[in-house]
């Protein structure tokens, strides 16, 4: 007997054109089922966009279990498919893709990549650490996004101070070193979203080292 995720899956294999891989795509994705991820991970390297973007949102919507896989499955030799899975880990934010996520932030040729990479690092789930390991990963991570604050492309300056809030919200051990940090950043970026940005990350990180006071 055919099951439902089989259907979906041979949908998305037989699919003659490129409606119909975005329609099957969309709803593998729209499943939720840990079975499609394969399909899922597959869809990315089509050289279509919008099934891409779908099985991105799909991989997204599995969480966890689809980290290994796309750890694991990642193809290396396809830049657009590396690109998409990259996003893929950033929206997931688990812990495993940490190593992934810093050396797209600071040396993919994308703007796009490098934000989605940045973003990621902001939203890690730290807690899927062992304690032990936690203080050094965030201090790599602290490290990496002041160093993309120096990017030329502010959509990526601008990510990066979110994860920097994010980071001081997730770690108040280090608020006041990126507050400090965010004064020095301001006095150097010349972006106006980027210096809005700024102020209002540190405005939520002066906040909270009153609560924590």
């Amino acid at each position: 007997m055919i099951t439902d995720a089989q259907k979906l899956i041979r949908a998305v294999e037989e699919a003659d054109s490129s409606a119909r891989l975005l329609d099957a795509v969309q709803q593998l994705a729209a499943s939720q089922l840990q079975e499609a991820i394969p399909t899922l991970i597959a869809a990315l390297g089509y050289n279509n966009p919008g099934a891409a973007v779908a099985a991105v949102d799909g991989l997204v919507q599995i969480g966890e279990a689809a980290v290994q896989p796309l750890l694991e499955l990642m193809d290396n030799y396809n830049y657009g498919a590396r690109a998409w899975a990259i996003r893929a880990l950033a929206g997931i934010g688990d812990a495993r893709a940490q190593n992934i996520l810093l050396d797209a932030a600071k040396t993919d040729f994308s703007l796009s990549v490098r934000r989605a990479a940045v973003r990621g690092l902001g939203t890690i789930r730290w807690y899927q650490l062992p304690p032990e390991q936690v203080q050094s990963a965030q201090a790599q991570v602290l490290e990496a996004l002041l160093l993309v604050c120096q990017d030329p492309e502010w959509v990526v300056r601008y990510a990066a101070v979110t994860g920097l809030e994010a980071l001081a919200q997730a770690q108040p051990a280090l608020s006041a070193k990126i507050l400090a940090q965010l004064e020095q950043i301001a006095q150097i970026d010349t972006d106006l979203a980027v210096c809005t940005r700024i102020r209002m990350a540190q405005q939520q990180l002066q906040n909270l080292l009153i609560a924590n006071c």
